[in-house]
C-alpha cells in the first residue's frame, strides 16, 4: 500500500496535503477550548463548534464545485487563507484582554467552517489522476483513509498540548498557520497544479447528484455516520458510568485504531465483489457489530468491541470514494468526493444529537443499540448491491 507515495509527484502533493488536513483534527477541539477560555461557559464553546461544523457540512457542495469550477490551485489557496484569517481573528479575540461578544464569535467559527478547504477531496483527486483505476486507485485511496485516521488520533492530543503549554489563541493560531502554509505547499506542486477544472457550462451540465445510484450510495453511508456520531457520544458516557472520564480518550481512540486498521486490510485485500456489494457487506457488517457491542459493560471489553466496530469505518469511506470516482461525469469529481464526506458528516451530527438525548433518558446501552439499527436498515431499504463492479475499460458503475 505504502508504494503508492513512490508514484511520480505523489509525495510531494501527499505531505503538504496531509500537514493542511491535520487543521481539521486540531480545529474542533481548539475552537471549543479557546471560546470557554473566553467566556468562561462550555455552553458557548459547544456552539462556536457547532456553528464550525454546521457551516462546514453545509458550504462543503459549493467549495468542491469550485475547486472543479476553477481548479486547485486558485480555489484552494483563497479557502485556506479564508479559514486562516478567521482563526487568527478569533484567536485575537481570545487572547485579548477586551470582552468579546458571543455573536461574532459564532459568526467567525462559522466563517472558518464556510472556507474550510476539503484538502481531503482535493487529494483523492490528485490521487485518482497518478494512479489506474482498479486494485491501484483502491490501494491509494485506503493510504489516504488510514492516514487521516491517524490525524484524527495525533490533532487532538497535540493541540491539547500547545494550548497547555501556551494559550487557547495561540492554539488557534497553530490552527491557522498549519491549513494555510499546508495548502499552499499542496497546490504548488505539480499533480495539484494540473487539476485546473472545467468550463462553467460544464459543471452546470453534469451535476453529480443526478447521476444514477448515486443518492443510494449516500443514503447507505449515512448510516456508517450514525454510528460514528453516537460512538463520539457514548464512549465520554460509557467512561463516566465507570468513574474513568480520562478513559474516554482512549476508547475513542480504540474506534479510530479499528477504523485505520480496517483500511489498512482493505486497501491489501483483492476483492472480486461489485463496490454496491461490498458496501452492503460493510454497511451490515458495522450494524450488526455496534448492535452486539452495545450490549457490552466491562470497559476492556467495550473498548476491543469499539475496534471491532471501527474496523468497518475506514474501508466504508473508500468504497464510497471508489463510486464517487468512478460514477462522476468529468468536472465534478470533487464535489463527488466531497458529498461522500457530507453523508458521512451528517450522519453523524444528527446521531450525535439523538445520542445524548437517549443516554440522558435510558442510557448508553440504548443509544448504541439505535445507532447500529441505522445502518442495518438503510442497507436493507436500499438496493445498493445492485450497482455493479467497476469494470477494467469501462470505469463507471451502472444499474
Amino acid at each position: 500500500m505504502f508504494g503508492v507515495l513512490l508514484l511520480p509527484g505523489a509525495l510531494r502533493a501527499f505531505l503538504p496535503a496531509l500537514i493542511g488536513r491535520s487543521s481539521l483534527a486540531m480545529s474542533g477541539l481548539a475552537l471549543l477550548l479557546a471560546v470557554q477560555d473566553k467566556t468562561g461557559s462550555f455552553a458557548q464553546g459547544g456552539l462556536a463548534t457547532a456553528a464550525f461544523g454546521i457551516a462546514t457540512v453545509a458550504g462543503a457542495p459549493w467549495r468542491a464545485r469550485a475547486i472543479d469550477r476553477f481548479g486547485q490551485r486558485r480555489a484552494l489557496t483563497v479557502m485556506a487563507t479564508g479559514q486562516a484569517t478567521g482563526f487568527f481573528a478569533l484567536a485575537l479575540l481570545v487572547d485579548g484582554r477586551q470582552d468579546a461578544a458571543p455573536w461574532l464569535l459564532l459568526v467567525l467559527s462559522a466563517e472558518g467552517g464556510l472556507t474550510a478547504p476539503p484538502l481531503g477531496a482535493a487529494m483523492r483527486m490528485v490521487w485518482a489522476s497518478l494512479t489506474q483505476a482498479g486494485d491501484q486507485r483502491k490501494r491509494a485511496f485506503s493510504f489516504d483513509a488510514v492516514s487521516e485516521e491517524l490525524l484524527f488520533l495525533a490533532g487532538p492530543v497535540l493541540i491539547s498540548a500547545v494550548i497547555g503549554a501556551t494559550s487557547p489563541g495561540f492554539g488557534l493560531g497553530v490552527t491557522a498557520a498549519t491549513v494555510f502554509l499546508g495548502t499552499v505547499a499542496m497546490v504548488s506542486s505539480p499533480a495539484s497544479g494540473a487539476m485546473r477544472g472545467t468550463r462553467r457550462d460544464a459543471v452546470r451540465r453534469e451535476r453529480v447528484l443526478r447521476r444514477p445510484g448515486f443518492g443510494r450510495v449516500l443514503l447507505v453511508l449515512l448510516g456508517a455516520g450514525a454510528v460514528l456520531g453516537a460512538v463520539e457520544v457514548v464512549a465520554p458516557a460509557v467512561a463516566a458510568q465507570h468513574d474513568a472520564a480520562s478513559a474516554a480518550g482512549w476508547l475513542l481512540a480504540a474506534f479510530s485504531a479499528g477504523s485505520a486498521l480496517g483500511g489498512l486490510l482493505y486497501g491489501r485485500l483483492n476483492l472480486k465483489a461489485g463496490v454496491g456489494t461490498r458496501l452492503f457487506a460493510l454497511s451490515t457488517g458495522m450494524g450488526i457489530a455496534t448492535v452486539s457491542v452495545s450490549w457490552i459493560t466491562p470497559l476492556g471489553l467495550f473498548a476491543a468491541g469499539l475496534v471491532l466496530v471501527g474496523l468497518f469505518l475506514a474501508p466504508s469511506l473508500v468504497t464510497g470514494y471508489l463510486i464517487a470516482d468512478a460514477i462522476a461525469p468529468e468536472g465534478s469529481r470533487t464535489e463527488a468526493s466531497t458529498w461522500i464526506n457530507t453523508a458521512i458528516n451528517l450522519g453523524a451530527s444528527l446521531a450525535s444529537a439523538g445520542a445524548g438525548i437517549v443516554i440522558d433518558r435510558s442510557g448508553t446501552g440504548l443509544a448504541l443499540l439505535l445507532a447500529g439499527v441505522v445502518p442495518l436498515a438503510l442497507a436493507l431499504a436500499t438496493p445498493i448491491a445492485r450497482l455493479r463492479a467497476i469494470e477494467a475499460g469501462e470505469g463507471r458503475p451502472v444499474d
